[in-house]
């Protein structure tokens, strides 16, 4: 299976050091650049950080790791992602959730229907607009007449989702391309991707082997008090050493757990603000760039 192991900005990282970010990746050969969902703060919106990301770049790829679909309308992301194929061919990766990490910004995402039900029928329309010339669609939240919004990509874009409870593993193998978890242990990501294969192959499906991610902090010298909070809520009794690695050893080592539970995708960012991106990214070339195959 195919290891790529791409970035993730700094936390809080102002708009204005994206550049520098960008350029620094494309010049190490780092196979790709995530940008999250954060809408209170200086973080730069996803959809628009990769427009300007990969006008800025020639190689790199960009992802959204994760941006919110419910509360954003699938004909206008599928229009975004179609323009942002075309321009930028087979360098575009989106990946959704279901509800922005912070529960305050919830609200930035107003949905017509339980949160869950849209994003399935969100997803399930967007797949259909990106592969489909024309398409005519009757949901329970969406009703769109002969509506396309080409031209297509050669190659249908895959959309890959967050989320580990239980319907967000059913959601993974019934409607997405691909997986990118967060705030798990290995252990818990070979569950959640056993999973995840049973409900594709339940709905005639099959995810692709090296379609299963996960999103990794480093830290520097320990782990951050609010990356423990953090893990509480979204996991809790989870041991925090077993998902924030300190250093680059320790990086190195979990990388490979995960790898032996079949995760094959990563997603790296530093735990907490660093001093120079950009030399962060050589400390990540030097240290994790080898153990891509």
């Amino acid at each position: 299976m195919k290891v790529r192991i791409g970035v993730a900005p700094p936390p809080g990282d102002h708009p204005d050091r994206l550049a520098g970010l960008a350029e620094r990746a494309e010049a190490l050969g780092i196979d790709s650049l995530w940008l999250s969902e954060i809408v209170h703060g200086p973080s730069v919106e996803p959809i628009v950080g990769m427009a300007y990301t990969l006008a800025a770049t020639r190689r790199l790829k960009v992802g959204t790791g994760v941006a919110i679909l419910p509360g954003r309308h699938p004909v206008r992301v599928a229009k975004q992602l179609a323009s942002l194929a075309a321009l930028a061919p087979k360098r575009v990766l989106p990946a959704f959730g279901l509800t922005p990490a912070r529960p305050a910004e919830r609200e930035a995402f107003p949905v017509p229907g339980p949160r869950g039900a849209v994003f399935d029928e969100s997803l399930e329309l967007l797949r259909l607009l990106l592969r489909q010339e024309k398409v005519t669609f009757h949901g329970e939240f969406f009703t769109v007449e002969n509506a396309g919004v080409g031209p297509l990509p050669a190659k249908p874009l895959d959309i890959w989702v967050g989320g580990s409870g239980e319907r967000a593993l059913r959601r993974a193998g019934r409607l997405a391309d691909g997986w990118l978890a967060s705030f798990l242990t290995p252990d818990q990501a070979a569950a959640g991707r056993t999973a995840i294969a049973a409900h594709a192959a339940e709905a005639g499906r099959e995810i692709e082997a090296d379609h299963y991610g996960t999103s990794l902090a480093v830290a520097a010298t320990e782990i951050p008090a609010t990356t423990i909070d953090a893990i509480a809520r979204r996991n809790p009794g989870a041991d925090p050493t077993e998902i924030v690695p300190v250093g680059w050893a320790a990086a190195r080592d979990l990388i490979g757990r995960f790898v032996e539970a079949g995760i094959t995708k990563f997603v790296v960012r530093p735990a907490t603000p660093v001093s120079s991106a950009e030399r962060w990214l050589d400390e990540f070339a030097d240290h994790l760039m080898p153990l891509q195959n």
